[in-house]
């Protein structure tokens, strides 16, 4: 039998221990932000950010609904990257200190990969600017007025814009209507509605209208006594209002009261919400408003989506659903084809996203990562339900 010498053992021992270094190096957990076989990884963090309380919970909830069951989609498949996606979840209730506050906590403390979030213009603009100052994506689920994408290139949106939108529904509300003498109601202290009501406004002028009275509001307020009065006494042929629900309902109870029976309403996505039925009731049937997502006329994208949507959550998904979904996969989509979690990465991946089948729509980021998006779906109020008036679409150049 062969017996080894000392100089023999101790020049196995030092390979050994070699080895042992090597194998444990190998052998640490991995990171979301890389790729590789490991034996455990650490999951790709996920921020919401939106209301889940508040005057507009009813678009972050909305929201939330598609970004989780994207998520579980994903994690029923393997996660992205062989990595588990975490949804972290908190409350901005609307407000933009709070959206302040959550953002920099997510990215902070809770080390996300991306935030999907905030559906609304002025919170999204002040929860871009902390994102694209540390290198983290942000991809609203929602927002629509201008200057998002302009803070910077982490800031996105995956939105039907009102660009787009406002324009298709003049022409239509001017030309097919004839509709041509228009009253603009303006919340002033809404960032949504004095952007969409500056678009607005350009596109009635394109289209050979005329705002023949224009009164202001304030959020918040519940009685429009002044305002409608002296609409009524301009005799317009349609109210353009660019803001949201509770305040659009309260307007149109006031608007039948005084008389004018047959006149309708138009705005934006802003009025997308079973509560403007709701709070208005008859007083709303005729309104019509704009939208990026639709469950009639379906593609088989959409069908596909609405059909599993509602097998798991007994509701048919609506628009910010829809819009969350699409923007959690879209970002799945970006860190798979970049093979890596790390948002200085992926982002330029992301920013080539062309001709996205989503089930919102078809979705291209242009050179300046703008979203647009077709169609534009016109939905009209009636008997209680949003019905689809007609289905526009867009070229996507």
């Amino acid at each position: 039998m062969f017996k080894p010498n000392r100089k023999v053992l101790v020049s196995l021992g030092v390979i050994l221990s070699l080895l042992l270094i090597v194998t444990g190096c190998g052998g640490q957990s991995g990171t979301a932000g890389q790729t590789g076989t490991t034996e455990t990884k650490e999951p790709i963090k996920i921020g919401f950010l939106g209301a889940k309380t508040g005057n507009t919970a009813i678009y972050g909830l909305g929201n939330l609904k598609g970004i989780k069951f994207a998520v579980d989609e994903l994690n029923q498949k393997g996660g992205i990257l062989g990595h588990q996606v975490q949804l972290i979840e908190d409350d901005d209730v609307g407000a933009k200190d709070q959206a302040i506050n959550i953002t920099n906590k997510f990215i902070t403390q809770d080390k996300v990969n991306a935030i999907i979030g905030d559906p609304l213009t002025g919170l999204t603009r002040v929860a871009g600017q902390i994102a694209n100052s540390k290198n983290t994506v942000i991809m609203s689920a929602g927002c629509t007025g201008p200057n998002v994408v302009e803070i910077g290139p982490y800031v996105f949106r995956d939105t039907l814009l009102d660009s787009v939108a406002a324009p298709a529904t003049m022409k239509y509300i001017i030309q097919e209507k004839g509709w041509k003498k228009i009253a603009m109601i303006i919340s002033k202290n809404s960032d949504y509605s004095v952007g969409v009501s500056a678009v607005f406004k350009q596109a009635i002028e394109a289209n050979g209208g005329s705002v023949i009275d224009e009164e202001y509001i304030q959020d918040g307020d519940t009685d429009f006594s002044a305002q409608v009065t002296k609409i009524k006494a301009a005799n317009p042929d349609v109210i353009v209002f660019g803001g949201y629900y509770t305040e659009a309902a309260l307007i149109m109870k006031k608007v039948r009261e005084v008389g004018m029976k047959d006149i309708a309403m138009v705005g934006g996505d802003g009025l997308q919400s079973e509560d403007l039925v709701k709070i208005g009731g008859s007083a709303v049937d005729g309104v019509i408003s704009f939208a990026g997502f639709s469950p009639e006329q379906p593609t088989p994208t959409t069908q596909k989506f609405m059909d599993a949507f509602k097998a798991k959550n007994n509701e048919l998904p609506d628009l910010f659903a829809a819009n969350g979904y699409d923007a959690m996969m879209i970002i799945a989509k970006a860190m798979t084809d970049a093979n890596s979690a790390d948002p200085v990465k992926f982002k330029d991946t992301l920013a080539q996203t062309k001709n996205y089948e989503g089930v919102s729509g078809t979705i291209t980021f242009k050179a300046n990562h703008e979203v647009i998006k077709s169609p534009v779906y016109l939905l009209q109020v009636k008997d209680g339900k949003f019905e689809l008036l007609k289905k526009v679409p867009v070229a996507l150049n």
